[in-house]
């Protein structure tokens, strides 16, 4: 009986020992080493503008239940130390009130903030006599503004939001509106006379209760950086004509569109689907028209995986790109965690995205607290930082200043891009010395039996990469490239599986954790460049070949895979060798660490 308690208190402490910082917390993209915004039964979307003192202004929706259910209201929170501490939040909208959602801030050229959100002023609660599980997302779009950084706020006013054929069919055939909105405000240029000062956000309605028949539109006003008598604002509702953005091809889940302002004056949407990738529209003239959104795509050529999680993608001072997303195909809510960054930049008018880093990750993998998303990028002095929620607690990171400019690098002209290792491997084997089947083992930690750590999946940082360039003679399964395994099975090999596929295998005496490239990649008529990547912080296995991060592509979800930290120890075998086989083998480094895929990608490109 005194077992069973101890087991039962063991398990009931997961959750907490989950949440707690742990060592790893000098590691940036652990989301513990975050700083916290706020913490409440909900909250979500915690966006933010600076302020011309330098001050840091957060706008969130939050309550003290569930995200949907009574009290949910908006409020603000301030900060004066880059997000390490935030002060008491400032209601915007009662939690006595209607629903108030979704608040988006925008700081205008002369200090004012304006909130924008979703506001259930008619107190919608029913639909044909029954009760609605959520009404967050009815009623009018409203905005008030601060003119003292968000310590005091105006009185509510409302947006002009015209009928549509969206609204017209859906379940209260227009007399109720059905929306909301995470496209943060931004800065647009005017196309008629060449100025600036506007400015836009995007938005998504529905034309079936509660999720269904998503299309983008925009609101945008020319006058908002000038004119300070609110009642003089000139609102359009964007694009023109019955119909918002969307592509039939799509499905009926097309929704939280948001806008980024282009070097050109042109403008670029992104928003999310149940496809498995994210969408993209143009419009090259204010927004009035757009094009037929289609799948984003890397710089390669291949579409860009998102499951059904909020995209956001911003321009940086430097006139590039970032974009935050899940690089996978998934298609529901789920799988949120870990998130990627990836760099744009403009490519025959329209944007382009480079391989992705992993940029925030949390041990808590469940669906009920381990998910996170909803993000905000600030950019001071050269330096980012990332907002998140797990619907519960929003937190802010500092974005390694090291990832950043390597995503800026790999936009550069690939014929001039150098090696970017900042160490060296522990063991790099020239070419001539590749011509002999056994390799000597030298640069890593001996263990107390007189064997080499490879690797040790236990810690909390650190890693294995292993990077070479193979030509195999023939696919057939399970042939053996490389191997340092023992007698015991202990080490790691790499050998031929699947559709033209190398697979890694991590091994201590009893199992193995593997990963593969991508099916089809590799070919016998030229050499490629592989690096796999053991990364122990996220506990993830990468491949990176010829350049790109694999992601699955038609065949699976994910092109990266979670292993397990219990793996423990991975080690040499006694005879100090590592075995290969020499023809097909063209070069081979190993690392003690998990590079970045931005250096495994550099090192690809070298010619």
């Amino acid at each position: 009986m005194q077992v069973e308690s101890l087991k039962k208190l063991f398990f009931s402490l997961i959750p907490l020992l989950l949440s707690l910082p742990i060592s790893a917390q000098s590691e940036p993209r652990h989301l513990q080493s975050g700083h916290e915004i706020f913490t409440n039964g909900y909250i979500d979307q915690p966006y933010i503008v600076t302020l011309p003192d330098g001050t840091w202004l957060c706008t969130f929706t939050t309550g003290k239940l569930e995200e949907g259910l009574d009290g949910q209201h908006i409020a603000a929170s301030r900060s004066s130390d880059q997000g390490q501490t935030w002060s008491t939040p400032v209601p915007i909208e009662p939690a006595a009130g209607p629903a108030a959602s979704w608040a988006m801030p925008y700081l205008t050229s002369f200090g004012r903030v304006y909130v924008f959100y979703s506001y259930n002023g008619d107190e919608v609660s029913e639909l044909k006599g029954e009760k609605l599980p959520r009404n967050d997302m009815l009623g009018w779009y409203c905005f008030k503004y601060s003119d003292d950084g968000g310590l005091n706020w105006s009185e509510r006013h409302r947006l002009p939001m015209r009928l549509t054929a969206c609204d017209l069919t859906n379940d209260w055939k227009g007399k109720v509106q059905i929306f909301w909105g995470i496209g943060k405000p931004v800065t647009v240029g005017n196309p008629q006379n060449g100025g600036a000062g506007g400015m836009m956000f995007g938005f998504t309605k529905i034309g079936k209760y509660p999720l269904d028949k998503g299309e983008g539109w925009f609101y945008r006003c020319e006058n908002i950086n000038a004119e300070r008598d609110h009642n003089r604002l000139k609102w359009q509702m964007l694009p023109d004509g019955e119909n918002g953005i969307g592509n039939p091809a799509f499905g009926s889940v097309q929704e939280e569109h948001s806008v980024v302002a282009m070097s050109d004056g042109g403008l670029c949407c992104i928003y999310r689907t149940k496809t498995g990738y994210l969408a993209e529209s143009y419009s090259h003239d204010g927004g009035r028209n757009w094009t037929l959104p289609k799948q984003a795509r890397y710089i390669d050529g291949r579409p860009v995986k998102n499951p059904r999680a909020c995209p956001k993608a911003w321009r940086c001072a430097n006139g590039k790109y970032l974009l935050w997303y899940h690089n996978h195909s998934g298609d529901h809510f789920s799988s949120r965690n870990p998130a990627w960054l990836a760099a744009g930049m403009e490519m025959d008018g329209e944007i382009r995205w480079s391989q992705p880093e992993l940029v925030l990750y949390d041990d808590d993998h469940s669906y009920e607290t381990g998910r996170f998303s909803y993000p905000d990028l600030v950019e001071q002095n050269g330096e980012f930082w990332l907002t998140e929620t797990n619907k519960f607690k929003a937190s802010i990171h500092p974005v390694p200043t090291e990832l950043v400019t390597g995503l800026w690098r790999q936009l550069g002209d690939p014929s001039r891009i150098p090696s970017t290792v900042s160490r060296p491997p522990a063991m790099f084997f020239p070419e001539d010395s590749l011509k002999n089947e056994k390799l000597p083992i030298t640069g890593f930690p001996k263990n107390s039996a007189g064997g080499y750590v490879f690797y040790n999946a236990m810690l909390d940082t650190g890693g294995l990469t292993i990077e070479m360039s193979v030509q195999p003679k023939d696919f057939s399964q399970n042939r053996v490239l490389l191997d340092t395994r023992n007698d015991s099975g202990s080490g790691f090999y790499i050998q031929t599986i699947g559709y033209r596929q190398l697979e890694l295998n991590l091994c201590n005496t009893e199992t193995c954790e593997t990963w593969a490239t991508d099916p089809g990649l590799l070919d016998i008529v030229r050499p490629h460049k592989v690096t796999f990547i053991a990364d122990n912080g996220p506990d993830i296995l990468l491949c990176v070949v010829d350049g790109q991060l694999c992601d699955g592509g038609t065949s699976r979800q994910y092109g990266w895979s979670f292993y397990s930290p219990f793996l423990g120890q991975v080690l040499d075998n006694r005879k100090k060798e590592i075995r290969i086989l020499p023809e097909e083998m063209k070069s081979l480094k190993i690392y003690d660490r998990a590079m970045s895929v931005s250096e495994a990608v550099g090192n690809q490109r070298v010619r």
